[in-house]
């Protein structure tokens, strides 16, 4: 018995997960719990919406199912950080207008002046946030759902086209296409 003693004693603790900090914002938006009638009773589950960006014009989003609510968390960063993107920026607000589409889902995005804020609801919000937009103006027409509204704003974010990249198309000079 007090062999069994020392040995656990000795044992040294379980090194725990560590969260590595990779400089990325996380934006937990929705936590949706799923019912699925079975023979034997309900099984349940858990589905999480996240959104994450470093705050200099990379965004992404990920949607996790898990019977438990941090591994559905985890599983959506891990999607997220999968299927992130590039978008243009122009300072603390984006270069032009644009209307991010999915499903019945509509987001208008304006840009704004310096100093106006994130005018935007719900997961729009946080898409704004996390991808480090910091004067905008938006709105949100036909669906509420928040995965509509996500992939809507981000569908727009990434349909953004800086004036140097648009130069390039046309086959101008910045001066010329800002004329």
């Amino acid at each position: 018995m007090e062999e069994k003693k020392e040995r656990s004693a000795r044992r040294e603790p379980r090194a725990r997960k560590a969260d590595v900090d990779d400089g990325l914002i996380k934006k937990l938006i929705q936590v949706n719990r799923v019912t699925k009638t079975v023979k034997g009773g309900k099984n349940m589950r858990f589905a999480a919406l996240v959104v994450i960006g470093d705050g200099k014009g990379k965004i992404g989003w990920g949607i996790g199912k898990a019977k438990e609510v941090p591994e559905a968390i985890d599983k959506a960063t891990a999607q997220a950080k999968k299927s992130m993107i590039n978008v243009a920026l122009k300072g603390t607000t984006i270069p032009h207008e644009v209307h991010g589409e999915f499903n019945r889902g509509h987001v208008y995005m304006m840009p704004a002046a310096e100093g106006t804020g994130v005018i935007a609801g719900g997961p729009v919000r946080a898409v704004m946030e996390a991808v480090g937009v910091k004067d905008i103006r938006t709105k949100s027409h036909g669906t509420q759902n928040p995965i509509n509204c996500v992939k809507a704003a981000i569908c727009g974010l990434a349909s953004l086209k800086s004036a140097e990249q648009v130069a390039a198309m046309r086959g101008k000079s910045v001066e010329e296409i800002l004329d």
